[in-house]
């Protein structure tokens, strides 16, 4: 795709308007429509299209299929971290209230929290499944090779 100026330039001023877009629907989740899932949606989009357009062994040089995996494991952990935490705190699993000194404290950050993690795991998923139909195979990196290399 290196012959594609256009499509290039044109991705490089829309990639950090949706990344952009991306943040606004995970931080409005706590108060209207939006959320972790759908930012996670965006997120990955964005991440995929900059695979599509700037190949996707440049995509893997910015995101190693091994951050993504641990980064998906990461906002698996935050998730059930919030309701360890709250059992810890003595409510029930998943109660945001005893988060914090307030209620409303309590509900803002557990929803917050929450939210972050399912964000951070649905993009890193997607963009795993991106890795996994772009042909990447674990047992390729590992010689250093790749099929899209030769």
């Amino acid at each position: 795709m290196r012959h594609h100026l256009v499509l290039r330039v044109i991705a490089k001023l829309l990639i950090p308007l949706i990344l952009l877009f991306a943040l606004y629907v995970q931080f409005h989740g706590d108060f209207g429509p939006g959320g972790g899932f759908q930012a996670g949606v965006i997120f990955g989009s964005a991440f995929i299209l900059y695979g599509l357009i700037f190949g996707a062994n440049t995509a893997r040089r910015v995101a190693t299929p091994e951050v993504v995996r641990v980064l998906a494991a990461c906002g698996v952990l935050l998730y059930a971290g919030v309701g360890v935490v709250a059992i810890l705190r003595g409510g029930n699993y998943l109660q945001y209230r005893v988060l914090a000194a307030t209620a409303t404290g309590g509900e803002h950050l557990g929803i917050f929290l929450i939210e972050f993690g399912v964000g951070l795991t649905v993009a890193m998923i997607m963009i795993g499944l991106f890795y996994c139909f772009t042909g990447y195979r674990p047992s390729d990196h590992n010689n250093g090779t790749h099929p899209h290399d030769a």
